[in-house]
């Protein structure tokens, strides 16, 4: 008691105390509630990185940023590469299209700041992307689905157009006499564009778009417009996104798992590998019949991505330099 009286009365005499190395390094790493983490970026800045081999929407954004642009702008002009290259049969016009021979286009876009905006099951709207972003910045909400986002899409200036290309459209013909519906790992949708980008800052946002999977059935959405699953950013910790096999995604909220486990510690290879071992050792998994992969940066700039199967990889931008390395893949 005499002892405690007399550190209760040190600290009120303001005299001072020794203590140990130990409680002196826990008194300087806990931060106040009002402290913001400052990390500066290990990686040369901007950064640009991105699901798959899609080298000329990389380059753009990059361009972009390299210009003094705004992220936001980087990663829609970035995705708009693809959405508007009809020879990719997964992203916007030119996409495969569901049972029914309609393409039906989902995308999302996340800021620095948390804000989102994202469209579902929308038709005849070219570049989502740009749809997802007035979303997020025009309207009170995050989410438009159906006409619902079409309709907004055209009263903000954009045209309808028929995104059914005769390319896609023989290749439902042909699949219509077969009459099933079987995933095919890497095919259906491996040019799904999900991407992340870094400014001189260190700031990060990021973007995702894609035409779903081929014959889906009518209504479909898989985990590419829904923030959480789909796409993530934490602009104190990292980002994520996700591309193949939405529903598996989706049963694991796969993007913010990854940002969050970055938040504990782990390094965005370690943090896409167990995000990835999440759903390979869920009870009755059956991973050998389906793709998932995950790219994902923390805000040193470091990057990682892995997938469920080999054939996935991740496009970078860096250093005025186009880079597409095969990913890591999980193998039991």
């Amino acid at each position: 008691m005499k002892r405690r009286n007399f550190i209760k009365n040190a600290s009120l005499t303001g005299i001072g105390l020794a203590v140990t190395p130990t409680l002196t390094n826990c008194a300087e790493k806990e931060p106040s509630k009002n402290e913001k983490t400052v990390v500066t970026p290990k990686a040369s800045l901007p950064l640009v990185i991105a699901t798959w081999n899609v080298p000329n929407a990389t380059a753009k954004a990059w361009e972009v940023l390299e210009a003094n642009g705004s992220l936001l702008d980087a990663l829609e002009q970035g995705c708009m590469i693809e959405e508007a290259d009809v020879k990719n049969q997964s992203v916007g016009k030119g996409g495969r299209p569901d049972r029914d021979g309609n393409v039906t286009l989902d995308a999302c876009i996340m800021n620095t700041k948390g804000d989102c905006g994202a469209v579902v099951a929308m038709e005849n709207i070219t570049h989502a992307i740009s749809v997802a972003r007035k979303v997020m910045e025009e309207t009170p909400h995050v989410m438009l689905a159906g006409e619902g986002a079409e309709n907004f899409a055209v009263s903000s200036g954009m045209k309808r157009e028929n995104l059914l290309t005769e390319a896609s459209k023989k290749e439902w013909e042909e699949w219509l006499v077969k009459a099933a519906y079987k995933p095919i790992i890497n095919i259906e949708n491996h040019d799904t564009i999900g991407m992340l980008a870094m400014d001189e800052n260190g700031d990060l946002s990021g973007a995702c778009t894609t035409s779903g999977l081929a014959y889906k059935m009518s209504g479909r959405v898989g985990d590419s417009p829904i923030i959480g699953s789909g796409l993530f950013v934490d602009n104190q910790v990292g980002a994520a996104v996700a591309t193949g096999m939405g529903e598996e995604v989706v049963k694991t909220v796969g993007s913010f798992l990854v940002v969050e486990l970055m938040r504990q510690g782990k390094s965005p290879q370690e943090a896409c590998e167990e995000a990835i071992k999440r759903i390979v050792d869920k009870p009755n998994s059956n991973h050998e019949n389906f793709q998932v992969a995950y790219i994902a940066v923390n805000k040193n700039g470091e990057t990682g991505s892995y997938s469920i199967h080999k054939g996935f990889s991740m496009t970078t931008y860096q250093n005025d330099k186009n880079e597409n390395v095969q990913s890591d893949y999980y193998v039991k």
